[in-house]
């Protein structure tokens, strides 16, 4: 290796292509490929979010309906035979948190959660969680098992 045969690493060096507003000489100067005039050729310009042309954008095409309600809360459901498939996989033994759920990717970390009724449950668990459906609560009361509203 000599100075004649220098040469960067691999993939390290891409080529920009021509250097635009250097001069006439180089076939990019005068207007740098923007153009004539309007909005497009000046410093400064970007177009909105959506903007399509002048052409009525999307957002504004379709039809709008409904409610929102700001103030709802979402939470994420898990059935109690999920549950159940989880101590038959020898996932959970006794008690199940939120800690555990999400350990085992069932949640999220800021979800809430709510325990479904359905399938069956066989095994005596110590559930919380932050709500439970009536059904829920019923089923894991009548093996034996506890349920503890976070």
């Amino acid at each position: 290796m000599n100075l004649s045969n220098l040469q960067p690493a691999a993939g390290s060096v891409r080529n920009k292509g021509k250097r635009v507003g250097r001069g006439q000489g180089s076939g990019k100067g005068g207007t740098s490929t923007r153009g004539h005039k309007g909005a497009k050729s000046r410093s400064g310009y970007s177009k909105k979010i959506g903007f399509e042309g002048g052409q009525m954008p999307l957002q504004r095409r379709i039809p709008k309906f409904g409610f929102t309600n700001v103030n709802r809360v979402e939470y994420k459901g898990i059935n109690i035979d999920t549950l159940q498939q989880l101590v038959d996989d020898k996932k959970i033994t006794d008690t199940v948190d939120f800690e555990t759920l999400y350990n085992l990717g069932l949640v999220r970390k800021n979800e809430l959660v709510k325990i479904l009724g359905r399938g069956e449950i066989k095994s005596k668990l110590k559930v919380s969680a932050h709500k439970f459906t009536a059904s829920a609560k019923e089923a894991i009361e009548a093996v034996g098992g506890e349920v503890i509203t976070l």
